[in-house]
Order: structure tokens, then sequence, then C-alpha cells
């Protein structure tokens, strides 16, 4: 399988187009920004003026869409949707972080029409997707995980098949629930320790050397510390739709919420006074508001 097509052209999508075209793909992509499509356009890519037109020609269709929603409107409509356009035996990667059942019943509609669907969703953002080094959490048909396999190892440096349809999804949940939660713990801590006296880069620096070390730290940590939240690496709008769609989730298997009921009401506060299109480590000036002065 050559020939990818890639619907969603923003921060990601854009990074893994333009890295499967470096490593000899041939991409069509579609976003219903012309201009995102034109981007991808110069760095060897084409570009396609509907899903119906990527979808023809794809053998693989990978969707970096920003909700389930969107996901079922690109994939199920019935005048302009890519399943019922697609040939049988082709696949659908869904790099999207999804609700799960809705991620099942799209499955098993492709099933039924001779498509494998896979959800992936990623870990690593903008800069893992260009480089060709994201950590992609695969869940699907097993029997059909050897198809694509070459397309995702080009995407990504760790990919892991989880289980069947969902799999991917649930994994993804419960990390960014441990990344959600992280950052509004470190905002706090970060806060309460500079109020007492020690410098945030202190802070950080022995936090790195002891127990309370972490992955998130070192990602989301200087946004913190210099206070660059219009700096997107990962918004505030993607992380808070993640943070609801786990507690569904737990709420759906019957886990109790309440350790992660905090940083969802966190998120949901940040999100109402205007922060969902700045990063998520604006909780942390949220909470640098509401402190007690």
């Amino acid at each position: 399988m050559t020939k990818i097509g890639v619907i969603g052209c923003g921060l990601m999508g854009f990074g893994i187009a333009t890295n499967l075209i470096c490593k000899g793909f041939e991409v069509t992509v579609y976003d219903t920004n012309p201009e995102a499509v034109a981007r991808v356009v110069e760095k060897g890519g084409s570009g396609a003026v509907s899903v119906p037109e990527l979808a023809k020609s794809s053998d693989v269709v990978i969707l970096s869409l920003p909700t389930t929603d969107l996901v079922e409107r690109v994939l199920l409509d019935e005048e302009d949707g890519a399943l019922h356009i697609m040939k049988p035996g082709s696949a659908i990667l869904d790099m999207s972080t999804n609700d799960v059942a809705r991620t099942r019943r799209i499955e098993g509609l492709a099933s039924s029409v001779g498509i494998s669907y896979f959800d992936c969703p990623v870990s690593g953002g903008p800069d893992g997707a260009s480089s060709g080094t994201l950590t992609i959490m695969v869940g699907g048909p097993e029997n059909a995980f050897q198809q694509v396999s070459s397309v995702l190892q080009a995407m990504g440096e760790h990919v892991e098949y989880m289980g069947s349809s969902g799999a991917g999804q649930i994994v993804k949940l419960c990390n960014n629930m441990v990344v959600g939660g992280i950052i509004s713990l470190l905002g706090e801590a970060l806060l309460t320790g500079e109020r007492a006296g020690i410098s945030k880069e202190k802070l950080r620096e022995l936090f790195q050397k002891g127990s309370a070390q972490s992955r998130v730290m070192d990602v989301f940590g200087p946004a913190m510390i210099h206070e660059t939240y219009d700096v997107v690496m990962f918004s505030l709008d993607n992380m808070l739709k993640d943070l609801t769609l786990y507690q569904s989730l737990a709420s759906n298997v019957g886990v109790p919420t309440t350790i992660s009921d905090a940083p969802l009401e966190l998120f949901k506060r940040a999100n109402a006074v205007g922060s969902g299109s700045r990063d998520s480590t604006a909780v942390a000036e949220l909470l640098e508001r509401e402190a007690v002065t």
C-alpha cells in the first residue's frame, strides 16, 4: 500500500502528511481550509477537493480530526462520506482521540463493507508527527494489522497493538487523564512553592532529580515556568475533550471519578474564561488568578 489519503491538515495532520511524503509515500490530503492543503502541496503532496475524491484514490485513509462528530461525518455521511467510496480491502487509520463506544460502532460499519478500521491515537505532538517518532496506540482487527504496519511504522517510533477495536482509545484517554492531572497538580505546586519563596525554575530542577520526576514536566513545565501559554503544544480545548471522554469511559465501566473530577473542573473553568484555544498549561495561569494574594 503506497497511496495514502490524509483528512485533516492541522498541526498533527500536516506533520503526518509531510513525514510520509519524505518517506516516499504518495500522499493526497483534504482539509476544509485550502491554505492548510496548500502547505502540504508545497511539500510534495497532492490536494483533493472533496472527501470522496480522496477516498477513491487511497489505499489507506488517515484521519487527524478534533472531534468524534467530525470523524463520523467524514466517514459516514450518505453523500460525502468516505466509507461508501473506499475500495474493499483498504484501511482507515483514525489518529484522532475519540469516544470508545462510537469508535467500535464505526469499526463495525467499516468491517461490514470490507474495510479495516483502526483507532490509532497518538502521543508525541506536532514534532513527533513531523519526525515520524510518534507513540501510536492501535486498536482494531488483529488479522489486518500487518496490512497497515508499514504505514504505522513510518509514522511512529513506538507502535503498539493494544487489542480489538477501541483499545487504542482506551489507552490514550487514560494517558491523557494522567497528563491533565499532572499538569493541574504541577501548576498548583509550582505556584505554592514560588509564593513560599522558591523559584519555579529551582522547583523544576529538584523535581526532575527526585521521585517527583515526570515526562509531563519535561514537555509542559517550560510553558508553566515561562508563562508561554499562547504557544500551543496541545490545546486546552483538546485536553478538556479528552478528560471528558475519559470520565465517560470511567463511568461506563463503573469506576468512581473522585480523583479525576478536580482536574476536569479546573480545565472547565479555564475554558469558561476563554482559554480554550491556548495551551493546556493555561490552567496554571487560572490558578494564579484564583489564588488569594
